[in-house]
């Protein structure tokens, strides 16, 4: 019974540490890029050169169709270009299984709502949002970028790209309610936490390629 106790306070200390450690991170995270979000296309400066805008992936169904919140993305995407914020639209998603492309997908919409082809840039292999940010670095050379993502995804994107050497701002995609939406605010504490190690710590090498240098 006594290797009982000692097992089970050693259990909690553990875990307690481990949230601590944890909060402390997301909060640092938070803190960093809070002053880089905007919340509406006017708030976004007019630089020369250019931002790209990174778009990122998220859900599509079986049929094709975009969930709400890659829709929204894609959608606040369109509207930078066409406000003349940017020049290019960089998709980025995942492509890593037969049957499902999100950066094809997100072209097509974004051709669909008026964006030329030429001007849309995409990225196969941005499973994660770490992924993402590393391409963007190290395949497509972008130096300054935009985000487009959800509030909630967006200061770990900033984080991420900032850190990898990417002048970065982000723009908020949220344009109703969504269903999962109190989901996402779990699950985004506990993938702060792995941005932060993946950043400090160790990571996998994303997919790599052949450079494909987005003129800005």
């Amino acid at each position: 019974m006594k290797y009982f106790w000692i097992i089970l306070i050693a259990l909690v200390s553990f875990g307690a540490v481990f949230f601590l450690c944890a909060y402390l991170i997301n909060q640092h995270v938070k803190s960093y890029s809070i002053s880089k979000i905007k919340q509406k296309i006017e708030d976004v400066p007019d630089e020369k050169p250019q931002r790209v805008a990174i778009v990122y992936g998220a859900a599509v169904y079986k049929n094709g169709r975009l969930s709400d919140a890659l829709y929204d993305r894609v959608k606040t995407g369109v509207e930078l270009y066409k406000a003349g914020k940017v020049k290019k639209l960089l998709m980025s998603g995942d492509n890593s299984r037969k049957g499902y492309d999100e950066p094809t997908a997100m072209k097509n919409k974004a051709i669909e709502l008026g964006v030329p082809v030429e001007d849309i840039i995409v990225d196969f292999a941005g499973r994660r949002t770490y992924d993402t940010c590393y391409r963007a670095v190290n395949i497509f050379n972008v130096k300054k970028a935009i985000h487009v993502t959800q509030e909630f995804h967006l200061p770990r994107a900033i984080y991420l790209c900032e850190k990898m050497g990417v002048d970065s701002i982000g723009l908020k995609a949220d344009r109703r309610r969504y269903l999962d939406e109190d989901a996402w605010a779990k699950r985004e504490f506990l993938a702060v936490l792995r941005a932060w190690f993946n950043l400090n710590v160790y990571v996998k090498a994303p997919v790599g390629g052949e450079k494909e240098p987005i003129e800005q």
